[in-house]
């Protein structure tokens, strides 16, 4: 497996079978997709090829509509690869890439970068300046530029239920449950611990106040949620919460404090990966610090319950 960021540096590939997108989330939709490239190069004794864009197109050609991601970059490549594609390009998704002719991303693209025996790709399937080309296109070259066209069925993607704007709907509710459901794994980020205020510690639930590896991916909504937290190799339980902490401070700063129950030890800069598996409450303000400590021993007792039965 390879993969490759220049794509006027490509090695020829073996008969490819490629698909296409953006694929953010990498969820069971795209695993539909995902199946059938790798088992159709296996067929024609090919590679297989997957193309996606860096940054999302939507950024460049939406820039006044915020989006958050589900899986920043290294995630998704990693999710990618290990869903058995040979070889994967991040092709940089600028203006003049963009401003591609549909004929131009046929013709000057695929065929002349790729050279591919089949192309992949879904029902919806659109690019090309102002989305103008589709699958209807890509079978009209087919013929003179040596390839077969297969298009995966919007039956086989709706039974998935799947898409990556519900996945990133359930998140930013709270519904980390069903976006789990919709991911085929719990939802997950990365971030580095940095000091806090220390409150946590002196009532007995000393927290890693997190700060997200990347600060374009999709952070839950706020409130209190069971996790298990990933570090040096180890997995622990724990709950943790999204909030501006109204108890205890009148700042709207957003904190992502995890509270690990087995851990003893400085995770000060160190890294951990959050894997989200249930929302337990809302965010609350308490009337006082006791309050929120007798509070914390509820949420302990319902996240270990969740956990357990997971």
């Amino acid at each position: 497996m390879a993969i490759f960021y220049d794509t006027n540096n490509l090695p020829a590939f073996k008969n490819p079978v490629i698909t296409i997108g953006t694929f953010d989330g990498v969820h069971l939709g795209h695993h539909v997709i995902l199946q059938q490239v790798v088992a159709h190069a296996k067929e024609v004794k090919g590679e297989s090829v997957l193309l996606t864009f860096e940054p999302h197109p939507r950024k460049l050609l939406f820039p006044d509509q915020p989006l958050k991601l589900i899986t920043p970059l290294q995630q998704k490549l990693g999710l990618i690869t290990s869903a058995g594609i040979d070889h994967v390009i991040v092709v940089p998704f600028t203006r003049d890439f963009a401003n591609l002719s549909a004929e131009e991303y046929i013709l000057d693209f695929l065929v002349k970068k790729f050279s591919p025996n089949s192309i992949i790709i879904g029902y919806d399937h659109q690019f090309g300046h102002d989305r103008r080309g589709n699958i209807k296109l890509l079978e009209a070259h087919a013929g003179d530029c040596n390839y077969r066209v297969y298009e995966i069925s919007a039956q086989l993607i709706d039974e998935a239920a799947v898409s990556s704007t519900k996945i990133r709907h359930a998140l930013q509710d709270g519904h980390v449950k069903e976006a789990a459901h919709m991911l085929g794994r719990p939802y997950s980020i990365k971030g580095k611990v940095v000091k806090g205020a220390q409150l946590g510690r002196t009532i007995g639930y000393p927290t890693a106040n997190i700060q997200p590896s990347d600060p374009e991916q999709l952070v839950p909504a706020n409130g209190v949620y069971a996790i298990r937290a990933e570090y040096d190799g180890r997995i622990y339980d724990g709950m943790l919460n999204i909030g501006v902490r109204p108890t205890v401070s009148k700042e709207l700063t957003l904190h992502i404090e995890a509270n690990l129950f087995d851990f003893t030890g400085d995770l000060y800069d160190h890294e951990l990966e959050i894997s989200f598996i249930d929302r337990l409450r809302n965010e609350e303000k308490f009337p006082s610090i006791d309050a929120l400590k007798e509070q914390l021993g509820k949420d302990k007792v319902a996240a270990q319950k969740v956990l357990g039965a997971s």
